[in-house]
């Protein structure tokens, strides 16, 4: 393969949510679920490329966030499981769909997120890796990405085998597909049945129509336990068995199919080849367990909540409504990011700056664990709850997100700001000067990195190991740093105050 496996459609936010029944309820025959946990993974194509990257692929997702709480969540869970997140802009709220779970079995599942929003325009980022891609898996959940003029044109275009999985409520796919996967039921709803029809018959009309009507080059339908159909130009269909019968919970095992079918492809297997080694992975993931099985539980929950006095504008809640706010004016999103321990005057200088170059600013923080990895264990000295507030206090920032990630890459994700500030000597004006590590990261929707003057002589390492050398007052401290690091900026840096 010489290019990423490229996954693109709809991206859910999946909630299993496991409990016991021990009683009904008493104003209503229904059992009461007494949740015990749960577990959040990605679900559509966000599960197709978690799948995808678990077998060790290079793996694009091209999807639609939303600018909320889900948005995020589904950023960070992304890039904890190795996908490179090309997200476009989604209107609404991000689709979710919770499982209630007693003993094994689903007992309801609650759909949320409303009628599906309109995805916006794809950068020319995400129009190259689609040229470049060594396959493309097309995993459409009915709710618009696949509908995108821009992103049709490029599958249209692109020389990678593509592998559609429709959707009823989708699109058809775009010619010249080199296979579509559509399970039993949903080849049937697009290409009726005839009258007296046996189950095979009705899955090769159905397998044929599609090819026709979508110019693919094969068309496999998928018969659950049964296996799967292949029609191919005008042959006799090719039935391909599953190894050995297996019942589970079948929810995901589409995804897996049309990804072990997108790998072999890309691999350089024949059609039929893909097909019989997609058969075979799909059944083994079943027989296994399904997707509670094949995806570990998440290494680490979303870092704490910050609630009460001077808790307001910090969390993804917060930061959401001021892009909402922002965005719908046509406003310029600035971010920026660090563990601002024990804030000082060249943490201030960098955020006014920056303030300066759009029309909000969101800060994101480093939780303490976060910190702690990159900095050791005796760090932060300052914990989350109050960097964040005094963050949060200044009249330049206006909105705060906690990360627990070493980097805050899953955070630029999800936010898409226009502009990415770093303050320091991150650049030094000569022509071979290395990128800032977020810049390929902004790139994906246009965004752009820039560094902002900073204070020579700040420095909070400085200030602490300053501080723990002898307790010295705060002159001590900063004399020290100016030893080690140059002179002082000379002009004064302005009071700040909170002013809202």
């Amino acid at each position: 393969m010489t290019g990423p496996v490229v996954v693109v459609g709809d991206t859910l936010l999946d909630r299993d949510v496991e409990g016991m029944v021990s009683r009904l309820c008493p104003d209503s025959p229904v059992p009461v679920l007494d949740e015990t946990g749960y577990v959040d993974r990605p679900g559509g194509a966000g599960l197709a490329a978690v799948f995808a990257a678990a077998q060790g692929a290079e793996v694009v997702l091209v999807t639609a966030l939303a600018d909320d709480a889900g948005g995020a969540r589904l950023s960070s869970l992304l890039t904890a499981a190795g996908v490179q997140v090309y997200a476009l802009p989604l209107a609404g709220a991000t689709p979710e769909k919770i499982r209630l779970r007693a003993g094994g079995r689903v007992l309801l599942r609650h759909d949320r997120g409303g009628v599906p929003g309109e995805p916006g325009e794809p950068a020319e980022a995400v129009l190259r890796v689609i040229a470049n891609a060594s396959a493309v898996v097309v995993s459409d959940y009915g709710r618009g990405v696949a509908r995108q003029p821009a992103l049709r044109a490029a599958l249209a275009a692109t020389r990678a085998p593509v592998v559609w999985d429709p959707h009823p409520r989708g699109p058809g796919a775009v010619p010249g597909v080199q296979l579509a996967t559509p399970n039993e039921a949903e080849a049937r709803e697009l290409i009726p049945a005839l009258p007296g029809a046996t189950r095979l018959a009705t899955a090769s009309r159905g397998a044929q129509g599609l090819r026709r009507r979508w110019r693919a080059g094969a068309v496999a339908v998928t018969l659950g336990g049964d296996g799967a159909l292949l029609c191919h130009t005008d042959s006799t269909p090719l039935v391909v068995p599953t190894p050995s019968t297996a019942e589970g919970d079948t929810c995901g095992a589409g995804d897996r199919f049309a990804v072990a079918a997108g790998l072999a492809l890309a691999r350089g297997a024949l059609v039929s080849e893909a097909v019989q080694e997609a058969v075979a992975e799909a059944s083994a993931y079943v027989a296994a367990g399904g997707v509670a099985a094949a995806l570990p539980p998440p290494a680490s929950s979303e870092p704490g909540t910050v609630t009460g006095p001077g808790a307001e504008r910090i969390g993804v809640t917060e930061v959401a409504a001021v892009l909402a706010e922002v965005r719908a004016r046509g406003g310029t999103v600035v971010a920026t990011g660090g563990c601002f321990d024990l804030l000082h005057a060249g943490h201030v200088a960098t955020l006014q700056a920056a303030r300066k170059l759009g029309d909000c600013l969101v800060v994101c923080l480093n939780s303490d664990s976060s910190v702690a990895g990159l900095k050791g264990p005796d760090r932060p000295v300052v914990p989350q709850g109050d960097r964040s507030r005094l963050l949060a206090a200044l009249s330049c920032v206006d909105a705060v997100m906690i990360f627990d990630e070493p980097t805050p890459h899953a955070a630029l994700s999800w936010l898409r700001p226009d502009i990415w500030v770093k303050g320091g000597d991150y650049a030094t004006g000569a022509g071979d000067a290395p990128a800032l590590p977020e810049a390929e990261i902004l790139r994906r929707w246009g965004g752009h990195t820039v560094v902002v003057p900073y204070l020579d002589g700040r420095s909070t390492t400085d200030m602490i190991a300053a501080a723990r050398a002898g307790g010295r007052p705060a002159g001590s401290c900063c004399a020290a740093a100016r030893s080690s690091e140059g002179d002082w900026a000379a002009a004064p840096v302005p009071a700040v105050e909170r002013a809202r």
